[in-house]
């Protein structure tokens, strides 16, 4: 009876272990940032998380500081498409180049609070870039944030476009991005950012644009600049993500388990950069204040002056990223 059983046992274990059996003894997963940074622990969370809901048998390593592209993280899409990486957790940014649809979240001043964003990636937008993506070689599991960008610098408070104009701003490498602040009257700088460090210290760049809790307290801006300003004029969406073929070799057991395990993790990382930038918590100000920095808040009247000026953003990009998913965005966004 005994051998009986452990037959029966074996023959239902069998399809599990055979599967399993060519799974890779470790997964590479990309992060562009550091692992002491929230967006590094999110990856690195999710990354414990599955190890150990399938008692070891899918190991993810994180490769952080974007080693997978030798730095060059405009590259990651195409890495993680190829198969060097399988999975990633990824800024909307980043991808944008290559996916032009997600220069939605680039557009200037587009999302006013963070409900607005929910709603357009928990939605039928976010379904919508997740098909697309799809067809492109890579599954998105879950979204996470690396928050709201706010520019800071060297010079002044910026509280009218004509206090940023002439400023030379340190930006990412994404085109956008230069068109936004050449629009704006700002002088925009694309470098890796220690350079731009260095730039910062020698008073070659005035000012750079980051989130306040992912990245600007982390690295203590205020040892470069005494002015922010909170304007929140694009907000960086993260996506925990994997190559489609390395998704399509798990069991449909593991893939629940991955899915959740990328659920969660994205949804701590999220919720721990909006930590202290929603009133009544606004403790991350607090921080940049007693750090000596001069804080400016802008309300609606303020940034629409500075939305005004980047219509023409509007008109060049917008047939880039689709006008269909801009006006499906719009109807989330404007939702009572």
């Amino acid at each position: 009876m005994k051998k009986f059983l452990v037959g029966v046992l074996l023959v239902f274990l069998m399809p599990l272990f055979s599967h399993s059996a060519q799974y890779k003894k470790e997964y590479k997963l990309s992060c562009v940032v550091g692992p002491k940074l929230l967006w590094g622990e999110g990856a690195s969370y999710f990354a414990k998380l599955v190890k150990e809901r399938t008692q070891g048998r899918i190991n993810i390593k994180v490769y952080t500081a974007a080693s997978l592209m030798a730095g060059k993280q405009t590259n990651e899409f195409l890495i993680l498409r190829e198969g060097v990486a399988d999975f990633a957790f990824a800024s909307t940014i980043n991808w944008s180049s290559t996916i032009k649809q997600l220069n939605l979240f680039n557009l200037p001043f587009f999302f006013p609070d963070y409900a607005a964003l929910d709603r357009v990636t928990e939605g039928y937008v976010g379904e919508e870039l997740k098909k697309m993506i799809k067809k492109k070689g890579v599954t998105i599991l879950a979204w996470g944030e690396n928050g709201y960008r706010e520019i800071t610098n060297s010079k002044r408070p910026i509280k009218t476009p004509s206090d940023l104009k002439g400023l030379k701003i340190r930006v990412v490498g994404t085109p956008i991005f230069i068109d936004i602040m050449k629009s704006l009257g700002a002088n925009p700088i694309n470098m890796n950012w220690s350079e731009a460090k260095v730039a910062f210290q020698q008073g070659v760049v005035d000012g750079q644009e980051n989130p306040v809790v992912g990245i600007e307290i982390p690295v203590k801006i205020w040892q470069y600049h005494k002015h922010i300003t909170i304007w929140h004029y694009v907000i960086d969406p993260l996506m925990m993500s994997v190559n489609n073929k390395v998704w399509n070799s798990f069991t449909k057991e593991d893939q629940d388990i991955i899915r959740q395990a990328a659920i969660e993790a994205a949804y701590w990382e999220k919720t721990q950069v909006r930590k202290g930038l929603i009133a009544p918590d606004l403790s991350a100000l607090d921080t940049l204040k007693k750090h000596g920095m001069t804080v400016t808040v802008l309300d609606r009247k303020q940034i629409e002056e500075f939305k005004k000026l980047t219509k023409p953003i509007y008109d060049k990009w917008v047939p880039k990223i689709g006008k269909n998913l801009v006006e499906e965005a719009e109807k989330a966004v404007d939702y009572k």
